[in-house]
C-alpha cells in the first residue's frame, strides 16, 4: 500500500481523541483529523514529526488527516483504519501464508452480537470458514508491542464472540497488526486492561487462533531535501514478518 503525497509537520497536541493540531513547514498551525480512538500513549508528544495526507473533498470539515508519527526507533501508523486495508491487501497478494488455505475474503461479517472485520472461506473445498478480527497495535515498551492502549470492553466482547464462533463450528482468529517496525515481541497490556489479557487467554483455550504481524516502511521518494522543504512524498506500507507472542503475556497455562 502506498501512502501518497504525505506532508511532514510537527505535532503540537492531540485532543478530544480525534483532533490533532500540527505545525506545517511554513509555520502555520492547522487542525487535522486523528483517526485513532486509543490513548496513543508515547505517540502524541509535542514536537514529534507527524505525516499527514490532504483531501481536496470540499465536503470534508477537516481536509488534513494524521497518518503517521515518528518515534525514536520507528515510524508508527496512527490511522487505525489502515489495518483492515493492509490485511485485505496482504491476503489477496498471498502475503499471509497462515491463511493460505482460504481463497475468498468478505468484509464486515456479522455473527451473533458482533460484526467482525473479515470472513475467510474456500469456494470449493469443505473446510471451515474463519472469522477474523483485526486490531491495530501501536503501543511499545522495551521492544514489545502491546495491546490495548486503553480499556476496551468492545475488544473483550469480540473475543467472547470469536470463542462462540469456534463452538458453532467455525474457525476464528484474533489478528494483531503491529503498526511499527521495531517490535521483537507482542503481549497484552495487562497493566492497562487486565481483563482483556484474561479474555484473550480464555479465548485461546477455547480454540481462537492468535496471529501477530508487523509493518515494514519503505520511503518511495528518498529525496530528503524535498521532504525537508515540506513537499509531498510517498511511503509504502507492507505486512512483514511474524511477531512472536511473549510467553508471559498469553500462555494458556
Amino acid at each position: 500500500m502506498i501512502l501518497s503525497n504525505l506532508v511532514q509537520a510537527k505535532l503540537v497536541k492531540r485532543y478530544k481523541r480525534f483532533l490533532a493540531d500540527v505545525e506545517l513547514k511554513d509555520g502555520s498551525v492547522i487542525t487535522a483529523h486523528c483517526p485513532n480512538p486509543g490513548s496513543m500513549l508515547g505517540m502524541c508528544d509535542e514536537g514529534m514529526n507527524a505525516y499527514l495526507s490532504h483531501s481536496a473533498d470540499p465536503k470534508r470539515k477537516l481536509p488534513w488527516t494524521l497518518k503517521l508519527v515518528e518515534c525514536p526507533s520507528s515510524l508508527v501508523v496512527v490511522d487505525t483504519m489502515l489495518a483492515n486495508k493492509l490485511f485485505k491487501e496482504a491476503f489477496e497478494q498471498g502475503g499471509l501464508p497462515e491463511f493460505g488455505r482460504f481463497d475468498q475474503i468478505l468484509g464486515e461479517q456479522v455473527f451473533s452480537d458482533s460484526r467482525f472485520d473479515f470472513l475467510l472461506s474456500h469456494t470449493t473445498s469443505g473446510i471451515k470458514s474463519c472469522f477474523v478480527e483485526v486490531k491495530s497495535a501501536t503501543m511499545w515498551q522495551d521492544g514489545c508491542a502491546l495491546f490495548p492502549d486503553a480499556r476496551t470492553e468492545r475488544g473483550r466482547k469480540h473475543l467472547a464472540t470469536l470463542s462462540k464462533a469456534v463452538a458453532d463450528g467455525f474457525e476464528a482468529c484474533q489478528f494483531y497488526l503491529v503498526g511499527r517496525s521495531d517490535a521483537q515481541s507482542f503481549s497484552t497490556a495487562d497493566d492497562i486492561d487486565p481483563l482483556y489479557g484474561q479474555a484473550l487467554k480464555l479465548a485461546r483455550q477455547k480454540g481462537v487462533q492468535v496471529a501477530v504481524r508487523a509493518l515494514e516502511f519503505t520511503y518511495v521518494d528518498m529525496d530528503k531535501e524535498k521532504i525537508a522543504a515540506g513537499l509531498p512524498f510517498d511511503i509504502a506500507l507492507s505486512v512483514a514478518g511474524v511477531v512472536p507472542v511473549r510467553s508471559s503475556g498469553l500462555t494458556n497455562g
